[in-house]
């Protein structure tokens, strides 16, 4: 009920009711307004929207007389509103409905309209009874009006039928009475900072609208584009980045360089930039460009990746100067003047959103202080135990100041990763001062403005990211989605990203997340990572009046790409008017080891591939000719062209002699070639020129002797040399058709340069695994030669020299040879751990008939080391292990490398030419006949049991010694971590040995103590011991070694929350300390040990690895 601001309750009467019930009257309600009392209309029917600024509003009234005598489509008088014309677009009998139609249009005239015209407009159009003005129908909608959307409003107006009807909802009386009515027209032209207000984004253009352009999204890297853009607009941090020399990288693989490339795309294109060749360099897969990763995870691995890129260049420190801080953490003792302290570098900071309400919330809570006493007491070297307090203070912030905020976190009663979409405030101006040290350098102050929000829309499985960016000192917020940059307002960058629950009006306080399509009360958007920069360095991060210039060869070598694109782009355009021609010649010939003449569809670039012409479709042979017989160092007239055809056993030879030198290429290949492939000729060479300067080729020198049928034939001759234990090309030569095998042997004497009486024998080569002998006495006719046959020559050798080759494991026959060929494979081998192992990957040529031992000798020679004590591993297509040979493996390489239909192993699911190796400290039989140590049982066990009941359970199931037994105990323990020590009522347990030793719970974490993996354990400690010892002791226990365990970093860590861990070596340095982790843990019983790693198995974060950049 709306109550009149003029009210006054005091001139009302109360009724009291005679009832039984003693009810009040209801205040009599507000009359609603007449349709002719405009301003209280609107105040009722059209309030303003909240958040909006009115620009302009009118009230405009067109009188509509004789309406069923109108045209069909009518147009109201033009009124003014917002400095736009605006106009009522009217059908009186329906827009192809039963119903009136009524639209709000603009009213320029035809061609006047001003250049990306549009209006925002709120508004609504009310038909009413001008005899009666209470007798009113209305529709309200907010619209963009623009060129192409120039009107907009209701093609269902009202219903034609009820309009006429002489009762108009029980009034008496119709709405439109004597063929009259009136339509009112409420506008309200609002203010659009943004530029974007109701945009509906087609053919928007970012460049053109903002000055700027976005990044494309591949897939799921939303979170890529986010923090890119992010950096880029950190403009000292893009300065940095073209100051890595890059001059020599001649591709895109190289990690630095394609930010370079990015960068200097992001600040000169007017379209959206690919990141391609970004994750490309990066090593990343179309795994890693559909899975969604976390952006801090991200941030980190980048800047270490780009801060080991610029050592030893100009831009040496710059990140560590923008991005370092530093921290200490301490334990000062309270009665004693003793203090334990570590100063640490940070490049980021998380911050805990849970349980607090804004920054400073969270920076208090960073920074408290914890009282270690009674128990809990801490070891002073020389002063025993003491009460002591412990905590983290800042030293510095830096330049810019990147903070995680803690969105997602381990849900115990879920037993996974949730998100946290409490209500969390953070100022556009903050004041750091408080959270620093007494001891801190005060000279500047420490106030900081925000530059960036990542956002984060969604929940754990399904989401979406986003940034608010200031990219300048005193400007507007964008927000960069992807492609697509608009303008935003400080509400939209803050208050919308605070999280929480939602505010409306109307009590509908549940939204629908785009992302998950659930309904929610709390916000699903909330800000991720926020990016302050120090107010006194902002001039020299954003380098306001400075350009931030590019290297000038990465601008020339971006400048050639465009030309070379725009070369290809040309080509594809003009493709119909082109045609490919493959010309091969004795020069290819020669040069060539393998089946058929030449390799026609090899891909490497050898002096065996025939070259490829791209000539007009147009272009005759004879022009042809002239073309290639210069590239040859000849004349036209002494080259013969020879189409190419695929016979049906999979070969290609020439057919047939080309003599028609008017006809073009086209017609050519319609006429002599194969429609499947590109035209393939061979270019046959004159032998001479006659006295009269005629070309004479070979078949017009042969012999035909007279006999009928007979024909001259080309053949090929291929030389099989028994020492070298090749196989190439000689020539081509002509013979009779009706000629004797041994007819040829002058010729080929002649071609092979050996003297008269040489031995030699001759096979055909048919195709690959088809190579017979040719006997001398039959004719080339019952030999069944014909145009473009292969004719391999071997000299025959001594049995001793046949006998030496054949020891060395050299062919002796030819068809030995060509089966050779035929199973030969080059194999890559790559170390399956890595450089890391002290291996490196190589190319190995092998045979596909070769067993398991016969490759793995081949293997141990090239590596010097004991065949026994390699394993192999086959390869998925992601490049991943997938099975491990065993040392019986039976079959051949061929049989590993394509495993048949009816393997577990589709072929289409490993690559082919590539195996992991390993070099094994014992022999492969050995390790296969070891047994693994994990074992797990399934107990049936009472539930009032105790655990002497289960320990008594379990010692019959597996059999253990009672010796063992006695060192059995029991831990609670879940989410890859150990709780505490159990008593009899629990069911969890756990291996220890040293009974009576202090001990400390060891577990696996990755960055983060929340995101844990792999298995914990107890481990021992001992007096005295420092922790270099420790960790060698450690590594023993593990089973970690080598440059592995060196990758671990060791922390302590409080629990049961498993907060913020305390490094016992220093990242930067990977010193080890010579601290003594007894004393650290003192009498507590709350520290666990955390090793600090790389999660190689599936995490609750649902990814399969960490993010790396190669």
């Amino acid at each position: 009920m709306l109550v009149d601001s003029e009210y006054d309750e005091k001139h009302d009467v109360v009724n009291i009711s005679t009832d039984a019930d003693d009810t009040m009257d209801e205040v009599d309600p507000e009359p609603e307004p007449r349709a002719d009392e405009y301003d209280a209309f609107m105040k009722k029917h059209m309030a303003e929207l909240p958040d909006q600024e009115t620009e302009a509003e009118t009230i405009n009234t067109w009188e509509i007389r004789d309406w069923r005598n109108l045209a069909r489509r009518e147009h109201g008088p033009v009124f003014e509103c917002g400095g736009h014309p605006w106009r009522i677009l009217f059908f009186p009998y329906g827009n192809n409905v039963e119903f009136a139609s009524f639209y709000l249009e603009q009213g320029y005239e035809e061609k006047k309209m001003p250049e990306d015209w549009y209006a925002c407009v709120q508004f609504m159009l009310v038909l009413w009874n001008p005899n009666d003005p209470s007798m009113h129908v209305m529709h309200s909608a907010t619209h963009r009006f623009t060129a192409d959307e120039g009107d907009w409003g209701f093609t269902r107006f009202a219903e034609l039928r009820r309009l006429f009807s002489t009762s108009w909802d029980d009034r008496g009386r119709p709405m439109v009475e004597n063929n009259n009515a009136n339509i009112t027209a409420y506008i309200r032209v609002l203010k659009d900072p943004t530029g974007v207000l109701w945009h509906n984004f087609v053919n928007y253009d970012s460049k053109k609208e903002t000055g700027m352009v976005g990044l494309k999204n591949q897939g799921a890297t939303c979170y890529l584009n986010s923090l890119l853009q992010s950096l880029f607009f950190t403009n000292a941090f893009r300065q940095a980045v073209y100051q890595i020399p890059t001059e020599q990288e001649t591709d895109r693989s190289y990690s630095a360089y394609a930010l370079q490339r990015l960068f200097y795309l992001l600040q000169t294109s007017n379209s959206a930039v690919a990141t391609n060749d970004l994750t490309q360099s990066f090593g990343w897969d179309s795994k890693q460009i559909f899975e969604q990763q976390d952006v801090q995870e991200l941030s980190r691995v980048l800047m270490d990746k780009l801060d080991e890129k610029m050592k030893g260049t100009e831009a040496e420190g710059a990140l560590e100067k923008m991005f370092v801080g530093k921290m200490k953490t301490y334990i000062s003792c309270i009665n004693v003047d003793y203090e334990s302290s570590r100063m640490e570098d940070f490049w980021d900071i998380q911050l805990n959103v849970s349980g607090n309400k804004n920054l400073d919330d969270s920076f208090k809570d960073y920074v408290q202080v914890e009282t270690m006493d009674g128990e809990n007491k801490y070891f002073a070297e020389g002063y025993g135990l003491q009460d002591a307090k412990k905590g983290v203070i800042f030293e510095s912030f830096p330049q810019v100041l990147h903070l995680q905020l803690k969105r997602f976190e381990y849900d115990i009663n879920r037993d996974a990763m949730m998100k946290v979409n409490d209500r969390y405030e953070f100022p556009e101006t903050w004041d750091a001062s408080p959270y620093l040290s007494e001891q801190a350098d005060r000279s500047e102050p420490y106030i900081y403005r925000l530059h960036g929000v990542l956002v984060h829309s969604g929940d754990l499985n399904a989401g979406h990211y986003y940034a608010f960016l200031k990219p300048t000192k005193d400007g507007h917020f964008y927000k960069f989605d992807d492609d697509r940059v608009t303008r935003a307002t400080m509400r939209e960058a803050l208050e919308e990203n605070f999280g929480g629950d939602y505010a409306q009006a109307n009590g509908n306080v549940q939204q629908r997340n785009p992302y998950t399509r659930t309904w929610s009360a709390k916000r699903s958007m909330s800000a991720y990572m926020l990016v302050y920069i120090r107010e006194s360095r902002l001039d020299s991060i954003l380098m306001a009046d400075k350009p931030v210039d590019p290297p000038v060869h990465l601008a020339e070598r971006v400048a050639e790409e465009k030309a070379a694109f725009e070369r290809r782009r040309k080509e594809r355009e003009e493709a119909h008017l082109y045609m490919d021609i493959q010309v091969a010649s004795e020069e290819n010939f020669k040069v060539y080891q393998g089946f058929d003449i030449v390799p026609w569809k090899s891909e490497a670039d050898t002096p065996a591939r025939p070259k490829t012409h791209r000539v007009l479709r147009t272009t005759t042979l004879l022009e042809f000719c002239h073309t290639v017989a210069a590239e040859m160092g000849t004349e036209a007239d002494m080259i013969r062209p020879w189409a190419m055809v695929n016979r049906q056993n999979g070969t290609t030879r020439p057919d047939a002699a080309i003599s028609y030198s008017e006809m073009t290429v086209e017609e050519a290949s319609n006429k002599f070639g194969t429609k499947t492939t590109p035209f393939r000729m061979w270019l046959a060479r004159a032998e001479k020129r006659d006295e009269e300067g005629t070309p004479v080729f070979g078949d017009a020198l042969v012999d035909l002797k007279g006999q009928q049928g007979n024909r001259p034939l080309m053949l090929f001759l291929k030389h099989f040399d028994l020492k070298t234990q090749s196989l190439f090309g000689i020539g081509n030569f002509y013979a009779g058709y009706q000629d004797r095998v041994c007819d040829m042997g002058p010729q080929i004497l002649k071609m092979m340069g050996w003297p008269a009486g040489t031995n030699f024998k001759l096979s055909e080569e048919i195709k690959q695994n088809m190579i017979e002998g040719m006997k001398p006495k039959v004719t080339l006719a019952q030999s069944e030669i014909q145009d473009g046959d292969i004719i391999t020559v071997q000299k025959v050798l001594s049995e001793k020299e046949v006998a030496q080759i054949a020891a060395a494991g050299g062919c002796v026959e030819a068809k030995e040879f060509y089966d050779y060929l035929l199973n030969r494979i080059n194999v890559e081998m790559i170390p399956r751990h890595g450089p890391e192992s002290g291996h490196s990957q190589f190319t190995l040529t092998l045979s596909k008939k070769m067993t398991y031992d016969q490759f793995s000798a081949k293997v141990g020679e090239y590596l010097k080391a004991d065949p026994t004590h390699i394993r192999f591993t086959t390869i998925n297509n992601a490049g991943k292990p997938k099975i491990a040979l065993k040392h019986t493996q039976p079959g051949t390489l061929n049989n590993i490398l394509y495993p048949g239909p009816y393997s577990y192993t589709a072929t289409t699911m490993q690559k082919q030419d590539a195996l992991f190796y390993e070099v094994l400290e014992m022999s492969l039989k050995e390790l296969e006949q070891r047994k693994s140590l994990k074992e797990e049982h399934t107990l049936m066990i009472p539930r009032t049991a105790q655990v002497s009941d289960l320990l008594e359970a379990l010692q019959k199931k597996a059999g253990i010694s009672d010796e063992v037994m006695k060192n059995v105990r029991l831990f609670e323990g879940h989410n890859n971590k150990f709780y505490k020590n159990l008593g009899l009522d629990f069911q969890i347990m756990g291996l220890a040995k040293d009974a009576d030793a202090k001990r400390i719970t060891v577990f696996h974490f990755d960055k983060e103590p929340s995101k844990v993996h792999g298995i914990p354990f107890q481990f021992a400690l001992k007096e005295n011991e420092t922790f270099r010892d420790t960790k060698q002791r450690l590594s023993e226990f593990t089973k970690i070694k080598g440059k592995q365990f060196e990758k671990i970093k060791f922390a302590v860590v409080s629990k049961p929350h498993y907060s913020r861990p305390e490094y016992i070596c220093y990242s930067k340095t990977d010193i080890i300390t010579d601290e003594i982790l007894w004393d650290l843990i003192g009498g507590r019983d709350d520290i666990a040990l955390g090793f600090d790693h790389v999660n190689k198995a599936r995490s609750f974060w649902a990814k399969t690895d960490s993010i790396f950049i190669r």
